[in-house]
């Protein structure tokens, strides 16, 4: 007698062809001492944040018999607020909460902006290597993918970018500032070149703005004069606000508009809304990491470099470092001292997420001793 038909794999579900040899996205999770794999803030939540953050949800948790807002418009102005407050090189004209809007994490914004303005006959176009949830955020959403190429610095020439756009003519084109995997910023002139030749929407992800160096500008600059311009943003990172997921977007109010039509009702939970509001309240005190993780990423930037390897210059909270013949081997020794660092899939390359300075000692002790160089000495790499 057999078991219950759920108890075997089915021969054959009808599942999207787009979809058939996917694996889902994600990280490893795995228990090490040092884990520097996914772009978290090592630090956690100070006392007096932990606090508000109690306190915000203790006064919510009698109205739990009934729906969130579904528009989080209060959450949406305080987001606003602060971009207002905090936007690198200033805005012409101030943000209001019609301007932003918020879902589970910059992921699911970027979801419904592609649900919204892309879709089945439709094409998504992203510079690669860059986050790899763009494509697959395009195939889920019945969109056509373009990977559009990078220089061999991973950098971008607004020429070159402005050409790439429009001979593909994408729907939806994503930018990312600064990018994922490689750390770098995107120059001002690239961004005006490609919003000039983009017949559809640009999407500038900026998951990890608040780590750029000085001087780097913010494409919320622009939004006053693009309408088609979309800024996604996140608290996973510099408000180490990963456990919450919030994310949202800065735009024109008819983008706002265009993306609440495809929104899942009651999305953002009332204790979520909650949490973010409490947390943006205090937002100075959650920013007073950024400038140490900022430290650590620019000391892992140099020590690297001095013990002979490329580094690609970096505005985020992690570092891109190689180049090695075989970056899995690397990775698995890494491993094997007690450190998980992330490989992007990019031959010969590795990143890993800029933490505490213990956090730091240890990976930095931990690839001089798999490299077999003291700190400071010249590694053997490829093509040496």
């Amino acid at each position: 007698m057999s078991g219950p038909r759920w108890l075997t794999e089915p021969e054959d579900l009808p599942l999207r062809d787009e979809l058939r040899g996917m694996t889902p996205y994600g990280a490893p999770q795995l228990e090490v001492p040092v884990r520097l794999n996914t772009n978290e803030n090592s630090y956690p939540l100070p006392d007096e944040v932990v606090a508000a953050v109690e306190k915000a949800l203790s006064v919510t948790l009698r109205d739990l018999n009934r729906y969130p807002d579904r528009d989080a418009v209060a959450l949406r102005e305080d987001l606003a607020a602060y971009l207002n407050e905090t936007a690198t090189g200033g805005l012409a004209a101030p943000l209001t909460a019609a301007h932003v809007w918020a879902a589970n994490g910059s992921n699911e914004i970027q979801q419904q902006l592609l649900q919204a303005f892309a879709g089945p006959g439709r094409t998504v176009l992203g510079f690669t290597p860059g986050y790899s949830m763009h494509p697959l955020l395009a195939a889920a959403t019945g969109a056509a993918w373009v990977p559009a190429r990078r220089g061999d610095d991973f950098d971008l020439d607004p020429a070159d970018a402005a050409e790439q756009v429009a001979r593909v003519r994408p729907d939806v084109v994503f930018l990312c500032s600064p990018n994922n995997p490689t750390g770098t910023a995107l120059p001002p002139e690239v961004l005006a070149a490609v919003l000039a030749a983009a017949p559809g929407m640009v999407v500038v992800d900026e998951a990890y703005a608040e780590f750029a160096r000085p001087g780097t500008r913010s494409a919320l600059t622009l939004l006053p004069d693009h309408p088609r311009l979309v800024v996604t943003r996140t608290m996973s990172k510099a408000f180490a606000f990963a456990g919450a997921r919030v994310g949202y977007l800065a735009a024109h109010p008819a983008v706002v508009q265009a993306v609440q039509r495809v929104r899942l009702p009651y999305h953002l939970s009332t204790l979520t809304q909650a949490a973010a509001r409490a947390a943006l309240a205090h937002a100075r005190a959650l920013l007073a990491t950024v400038a140490a993780v900022k430290e650590q990423r620019d000391r892992i930037v140099a020590t690297l470099r001095g013990m002979g390897l490329r580094v690609a210059p970096s505005d985020a909270n992690f570092v891109l470092f190689g180049v090695f013949a075989d970056q899995k081997a690397v990775w698995r020794a890494l491993l094997d001292h007690g450190v998980l660092v992330r490989d992007v899939g990019l031959p010969g390359w590795l990143r890993v997420t800029a933490g505490t300075p213990a956090e730091t000692d240890a990976f930095l002790a931990a690839l001089a001793d798999v490299l077999a160089v003291p700190t400071g000495a010249p590694a053997a790499v490829e093509g040496e």
